[in-house]
């Protein structure tokens, strides 16, 4: 997530000069360096000289590294952000010492090719400049939008987060339900993927709601109609329903569980 969005900064227009990549990898460093022409350093200390400080790291290991920023004499007073997913804004600030400005993002994977899905919650110590800043930063891997309550951001990671998997999901089913009913493997890929791209541009791009969308081209009696309603007597709205619910319920057990670190 890091890599895309310092690919995703430089190629919107950001000075490769002006970020810093601290990674403790002496190979992966080299590979950032060459690849984007950015400075890079073994030592965490050096990124708090930064305006930002995205906290790009895995959330076991996210309370080394901010006990690490703030006992350091050499700690201004950046904005840090953190893309650890399940990691709670009172955890961070706990271990990053209370007036921390501090913004946490839900993005998803198809953020690693700039089209991302970024929620931000910024606590109450981040200014309106900073806001800004953060979300020009997550800008660089796909759209953001805010939420107003930490919370929310459980639910969008059952939606968002979590939600590139289901459509994973169907396009496996469909491809192999395709192969049984006769069509070859790749051909069944192909026509997939692209329809799987088609349905996603209309509904982004036409304004329309997908309820209508799905209307319009369904025809009574046809051929989508037949589709549709064996999916209803499934049960297809309460199976999908139950499976946010789940990655919610989830996500919450998670934050808890990471939260009672100290």
């Amino acid at each position: 997530m890091a890599t895309s969005l310092v690919g995703g900064l430089i190629a919107a227009g950001a000075d490769p000069a002006s970020i810093l990549v601290a990674e403790p990898d002496e190979d992966r460093r080299s590979i950032l360096s060459q690849q984007f022409g950015v400075a890079t350093t073994g030592d965490n200390l050096e990124a708090l000289q930064q305006d930002v400080v995205v906290l790009a790291v895995k959330p076991q290991m996210m309370q080394t590294v901010c006990r690490q920023l703030s006992g350091s004499d050499r700690a201004g007073h950046p904005l840090y952000v953190s893309i650890a997913a399940g990691l709670r804004t009172d955890a961070i600030t706990r271990w990053l010492g209370q007036e921390a400005a501090l913004v946490r993002c839900m993005p998803n994977t198809p953020a690693l090719i700039g089209c991302g899905a970024t929620a931000l919650y910024a606590n109450d110590a981040v200014s309106e400049a900073q806001k800004q800043l953060a979300d020009e930063i997550l800008r660089a891997a796909g759209i953001t939008t805010w939420v107003q309550q930490e919370g929310l951001l459980d639910v969008v990671t059952a939606l968002s987060g979590s939600g590139p998997a289901y459509f994973f999901l169907l396009m496996e089913a469909m491809q192999n339900s395709a192969v049984e009913l006769g069509l070859d493997q790749e051909t069944a890929n192909r026509l997939t993927l692209q329809t799987a791209l088609g349905a996603a541009r209309m509904a982004s791009e036409s304004g329309v709601a997908a309820e209508e969308l799905r209307a319009r081209v369904t025809s009574r009696g046809g051929t989508t109609a037949a589709a549709v309603a064996s999916f209803e007597q499934n049960g297809f709205h309460y199976n999908v329903s139950k499976a946010l619910r789940s990655a919610y319920e989830r996500s919450r057990e998670l934050a808890d569980e990471l939260g009672r670190i100290t």
